[in-house]
């Protein structure tokens, strides 16, 4: 698909409004429907439509296996922290009324945080096995991780 350039345009100006509805979804996802997983789906759908259309070549460029599994990484870590903070403070893992002085704003805090966790594991898990299936059949030991 690299010759066709009308697909290259509109990916171009297609791909950043659904990295940003990504985003939009992510942060809004404790006010509505939405939250991490959602978030990481579309993040991760938007980067596979790039990765079709310019080549997994290109899109490990950007951004390599090696980076998406410490971001894989971080989001477990993220979503365990804060439970683990919260056992800290003397109450149940994930009991998020404990993380900040005002029960109210440690839940909105412990959610915002967990459900980050969420998106960033989702999306690049769903990008390592996407780069699994799209590099099948290439020589092992080349130079993708």
């Amino acid at each position: 698909m690299k010759e066709n350039i009308i697909l290259r345009v509109l990916a171009k100006l297609l791909i950043p409004f659904i990295l940003l509805f990504a985003f939009y979804v992510q942060f809004h996802g404790d006010y509505s429907p939405g939250g991490g997983f959602q978030a990481g789906v579309i993040f991760s759908a938007g980067f596979i439509m790039y990765t079709l259309i310019f080549g997994v070549d290109t899109a490990e460029a950007i951004i390599s296996p090696r980076v998406l599994r410490v971001i894989a990484s971080m989001g477990v870590l993220l979503y365990a922290g804060t439970g683990v903070a919260a056992l800290l403070q003397g109450g149940e893992f994930l009991n998020y009324s404990l993380l900040l002085d005002n029960p109210l704003s440690g839940q909105h805090m412990g959610i915002l945080l967990v459900e980050f966790g969420v998106g960033m594991t989702v999306s690049s898990v769903m990008l390592l096995i996407f780069y699994t299936f799209a590099n099948r059949g290439r020589p092992v030991g080349s130079e993708h991780d």
